[in-house]
């Protein structure tokens, strides 16, 4: 694991929600199968004192840590309110934040992270599926029962894609020692860099995949900086110059960015890309 584990607690913005009661459900789920402590308190401003699938709430993030010890927060809260969420959890003293919420204000996304960086506060997201570490813990919304522990890790900007290859690598019987969606949006928090940087210094870790996808260059600043074994897969070869494609992030730019020429760069610094999902076990097993 590199960002938290099982003995960690968890709390849940906006546990009231949706979202946040489905999913908090799902996480102590998990958290019972492996040992863990899970999420022991939510927020929802106005409804301190109720309770969700058993978890109590409270108004504000420091009423939470007052009763309860916890490390990190998942956010559920709606975009518009979503930056304050997180710079709320980072005041409070929280080390980690994982922003699930799409559609934060690029402008809300970009004060809420500096600040959480400015108090040592890591932001996994905005708009991401979460991180897990298979038989320690699940913070967001991966399927669990696709992971398996092992020592590849697995960094993504898609949601949809990370749960397909983490299938592909689980169904070859190759285990994963932490699974990290960055997000799609074009402001997030942790990077590929970053998130590297941790897997180097994990002592499970042994490769990792990248997975990338058409906009910007964060996948070739991740593998420049890596001191560990990576596979990469780009996604998004057929995608038209200046179109969106699904996240707010994935854009081709000024000439920047396309697909082809990231998996040109990608091999030209000799890093090993797959054509599709389920080439990339026996990439890796080339690699190990």
């Amino acid at each position: 694991m590199i960002y938290t584990d099982k003995n960690q607690g968890v709390i849940v913005q906006n546990i009231t929600g949706r979202q946040g009661t489905f999913h908090t459900a799902l996480m102590n789920e998990y958290a019972r199968e492996v040992g863990g402590r899970g999420v022991v308190a939510g927020v929802a401003p106005k409804k301190g004192g109720q309770e969700v699938h058993g978890v109590p709430v409270y108004n504000t993030v420091k009423e939470a840590l007052r009763e309860h010890d916890a490390a990190a927060s998942v956010v559920f809260v709606p975009g518009g309110a979503a930056g304050d969420a997180i710079m709320e959890a980072a005041h409070a003293g929280l080390e980690l934040v994982v922003a699930i919420t799409e559609h934060i204000p690029v402008h809300d996304a970009m004060r809420a992270i500096s600040y959480a960086e400015l108090e040592g506060c890591a932001v996994v997201g905005p708009n991401c599926p979460g991180l897990l570490s298979p038989g320690e813990c699940k913070l967001g919304i991966m399927p669990a029962h696709l992971a398996t522990r092992g020592s590849v890790g697995v960094i993504s900007r898609s949601g949809t894609l990370t749960y397909e290859v983490v299938d592909e690598l689980t169904r070859a019987g190759i285990g994963q020692s932490s699974i990290v969606g960055i997000g799609g949006d074009p402001v997030i928090g942790q990077t590929f860099v970053d998130v590297l940087e941790r897997f180097r210094d994990d002592p499970q870790t042994k490769a990792v995949v990248v997975i990338g996808e058409v906009g910007g260059n964060l996948e070739e600043e991740g593998v420049r900086s890596a001191d560990l074994p990576v596979v990469t897969y780009i996604a998004g070869i057929s995608a038209p110059p200046e179109k969106r494609m699904g996240h707010a992030g994935a854009i081709i730019e000024g000439g920047e960015g396309d697909a082809r020429s990231k998996v040109q760069r990608l091999k030209n610094l000799g890093v090993p890309v797959a054509s599709r999902p389920s080439e990339i076990p026996a990439l890796i097993r080339d690699l190990l």
